[in-house]
């Protein structure tokens, strides 16, 4: 049987965005950064004239998420695509990881348009159906900082397996609670 997948997004638990700019939280270190996935957001300009993101990373989650690979496989599910294995990955120690690739979501390396972010058909986030598409039944962890009750509702209805969706603040990013949640998860599944 295929291992229990361990879905992770960037922006939120990996980067907190969102924290204040004049701050960087405690373990995290900003890195300058210029995705294609980036890049093709600013139609019309120059690659050389767009700013690159600060994006801010621990490098402690990479051995954290990489110690869950006995039990998961890792698997990027973020707007970055296969940026994430270019930027995100060799910051944090991580090996080339499977990765989401969104059918609403155009391949930016191919030359797509800006990503269409539709909702799903009941208002949950535009990942959840394709996270439960591409879990197929098998049981998965989501790490996201945009899950939402309407999420919980679709996986409950659709989805065949075990599932933890778990909210990070994208404030902080991943803490010890958000990995023991993980732990705990895993520890269910072995005890099953």
């Amino acid at each position: 049987m295929t291992r229990p997948a361990l879905y992770i997004d960037v922006d939120g638990p990996l980067n907190p965005y969102v924290s204040d700019s004049r701050h960087t939280p405690a373990g995290f270190t900003a890195h300058r950064m210029k995705p294609e996935s980036w890049v093709v957001q600013h139609p019309g300009k120059p690659r050389s004239s767009v700013e690159p993101l600060r994006v801010l990373l621990n490098p402690d989650h990479g051995p954290r998420l990489a110690a869950f690979e006995d039990v998961f496989e890792l698997v990027w599910a973020t707007a970055w695509g296969k940026d994430a294995n270019e930027f995100i990955a060799p910051v944090l120690g991580l090996p080339q990881l499977a990765v989401i690739t969104w059918p609403d979501v155009p391949d930016y390396r191919a030359g797509g348009a800006a990503a269409q972010r539709t909702p799903g058909p009941g208002g949950e986030f535009w990942k959840t159906v394709h996270l439960v598409a591409h879990a197929a039944g098998r049981p998965f962890v989501w790490l996201d900082d945009e899950i939402t009750d309407l999420d919980e509702a679709y996986v409950r209805t659709h989805h065949g397996g075990l599932a933890l969706l778990h909210r990070v603040d994208r404030e902080r990013g991943l803490q010890d609670g958000d990995f023991e949640a993980v732990a705990g998860f895993a520890a269910a599944l072995a005890g099953r």
